[in-house]
Formats: structure tokens, C-alpha cells, sequence
């Protein structure tokens, strides 16, 4: 293997040529050689616009090149899990996009897959890469906000195409596969803790019969809380608020944050309504994209484990398998 990695990306995604693929050809220790798609012109198309060599019109062929170390996995939900076992049976390390499985089960198939080929399989969760969100945790760790009890977090977006994989329910499509995941996965690295149990609305678009709008409510250990709603057809928003005994800290973007801009976490030591103990801490631009990237090229280049691996993923995956069956129930539900 060569001292990069040379990747090979699996369909035509969006947020693979919007954020992953630039990141990657702008990386350290990579750069992606290869695309494929059922669509071979749309292969041709990406390849082109990017500088990439090969283009293969099905994801097969690009599995079996030699010449390819790792794989980015960003299709529709439904492929994860598959396409993800046929890279390892390939002899190939897999960043997959979330969720990783539609259900916890699934994912269990997949560490199966995992450990048998001895190979890292990662969940994309780029949050996890950019500092704003480690320098919320330190700021918990130092006692800033007292003792942290609660996490508030919105992530909402509209979209009414009924084209689009996220209004397609038969492939995984929703609104908590979508971006509620980002609230349970980021509330699991600040408690630094798993979900005790569950519970959770959801209202369905009638016609596409995907989870429109899900708030939800998770209880972790010592009495701590995260209370949060996603939504694909409500105004763009995202924000996430730490509640402590001492101070709030708030995250004004914390999911997409600005690769080339600066980034801002707000502290407020509750004195006053009128902001008179806020403090802002400003986060130099960082483009998270680059350093999951990175990160996990480390990993296959060292070959130790990622920091974040199938156990984190199948975690996840499980507060996720929770929350719908409250869903049905109209109870809590244990992970």
C-alpha cells in the first residue's frame, strides 16, 4: 500500500461532491482515483470535474481494482450495509456515510463482515473531526458549566422533492435517519455515555410516508437528558444548547459548519437574560470533511483502530431503533 490512500467513491451523491470528495483531493494523506455508478456518464461526469482517473459504470468493478485502498460508501441508506461487506470481501476499508445500517441488526451484520476481513469500517460522522465540538467537551470537563444535566438540539431542513433518497421511505428515508442521528450521536460524545431509554413523536408525510418532523427524548445515566427535533420540512435550523447548573453553551452550527470561516461557541454563565456573563470563544476554520478524512487514513495506514469504530456505530444505530419503536408504542423504549 501506497504511504496515501488512493480512495474510490461508490455512486454520485450529493454530499460527495459537495463537501467529501473536494476534502479528500485536498487532504494529507489521500486522494480519490476512482468513482463508479450504475450510470457510467454520470461516473465520467464527477471523474472529470474532479480530476479523478477511472470512472466505472458499476460499483463492482471499482470494488475488484487493485489499485484502490479504501472506499467512500455515500449511497442511499439501503446500500450501506451491503456495498460496505462487498468492499471488505475485497480486501477494503469502508468510510460509510449514516446511518450505517437501517437497524441495529443490520449493523450487527456488518461487524460481523468487519471482523472477519480484520479491516476498519467507519461511520462518517464528520462532526466528531471538527474542534468546535471537542472544545465544548474540554469546556464540560473543566467545569464551566457546572454539572451538565441536558442538551437541546434542532436540526431541521425543507425539502419537498419527492426524487430525492430523504422523501423515500422503502430506502431509509427521514428525518431521523437523516440528521436525527447527528443529535443522538453528538449528545452520546458530550455525556460521553450510551441512552438509558427512549422516547419519541414522529408525524408522517402522507405521501411519502417518511418521518417529517420527530422530536424525541433521551434519558442517560445520573438523571441527564437530550430532548431534540428533526425535521425535513421545516426552515433550515440547527443549534445545540448545553444546560449546566452553572452556564449554557451553545452551538450556533453545529452540524455544517463553514469549512473557510470562523466558527463561534457561546458560554453564558446564566447571570442575567441580557447576555452579561456571555463569552464567545471563537474556533479557527476547520474543514471537518478533511480531517475525518485524514483520520481515517491514519488508521488504515497504521492499522491501529479508528477512534470511532462499528461499536460506536451499532451504539447509535440502537438509540435509533429505540426512538422508532416509541414511535409505535407510545412508550419508553430501551436501546
Amino acid at each position: 500500500m501506497s504511504p496515501t490512500i488512493r480512495w474510490g467513491v461508490l455512486g454520485c451523491a450529493g454530499i460527495a461532491a459537495k463537501a467529501v470528495i473536494p476534502a479528500i483531493q485536498s487532504s494529507r494523506l489521500g486522494r480519490v482515483e476512482a468513482i463508479a455508478s450504475r450510470d457510467l456518464d454520470k461516473a465520467k461526469a464527477l471523474a472529470a470535474r474532479f480530476g479523478i482517473a477511472k470512472a466505472y459504470g458499476s460499483y463492482e468493478a471499482l470494488l475488484a481494482d487493485p489499485e484502490i485502498d479504501a472506499i467512500y460508501n455515500p449511497l442511499p441508506n439501503h446500500l450501506h450495509v451491503a456495498l460496505t461487506i462487498k468492499a471488505l470481501q475485497h480486501g477494503k476499508p469502508v468510510l460509510c456515510e449514516k446511518p450505517i445500517a437501517l437497524d441495529a441488526a443490520e449493523a450487527m451484520a456488518l461487524v460481523a463482515a468487519q471482523k472477519a476481513a480484520g479491516l476498519p469500517v467507519v461511520e462518517a460522522f464528520m462532526v466528531r473531526h471538527h474542534p468546535q465540538w471537542k472544545k465544548a467537551r474540554a469546556l464540560m470537563a473543566e467545569g464551566r458549566l457546572g454539572e451538565v444535566r441536558a442538551i437541546q438540539t434542532i436540526f431541521t431542513y425543507y425539502l419537498d422533492d419527492p426524487g430525492n433518497v430523504r422523501n423515500q421511505a422503502d430506502i431509509g428515508g427521514g428525518g431521523l435517519f437523516d440528521v436525527g442521528c447527528y443529535a443522538i450521536n453528538t449528545a452520546r460524545f458530550l455525556f460521553d455515555a450510551e441512552p438509558l431509554r427512549a422516547i419519541a413523536l414522529a408525524e408522517r408525510d402522507p405521501t411519502f410516508g417518511t418521518d417529517r418532523l420527530t422530536s424525541g427524548l433521551l434519558a442517560f445515566p445520573e438523571g441527564r437528558q437530550l430532548a431534540f427535533t428533526c425535521s425535513t420540512q421545516l426552515a433550515l435550523t440547527q443549534k445545540v444548547t448545553v444546560l449546566g447548573t452553572r452556564g449554557r453553551l451553545e452551538i450556533p452550527i453545529p452540524f455544517n459548519a463553514p469549512a473557510d470561516e470562523p466558527t463561534v461557541l457561546v458560554l453564558d454563565d446564566g447571570r442575567d437574560l441580557a447576555g452579561g456573563g456571555r463569552e464567545e470563544i471563537a474556533i479557527e476554520p476547520v474543514d471537518q470533511y478533511r480531517e475525518q478524512a485524514d483520520a481515517f487514513a491514519e488508521a488504515v495506514l497504521s492499522g491501529k483502530p479508528p477512534a470511532t469504530g462499528m461499536e460506536d456505530a451499532v451504539a447509535n444505530m440502537k438509540a435509533i431503533d429505540a426512538l422508532f419503536r416509541s414511535v409505535v408504542t407510545g412508550r419508553w423504549e430501551e436501546p
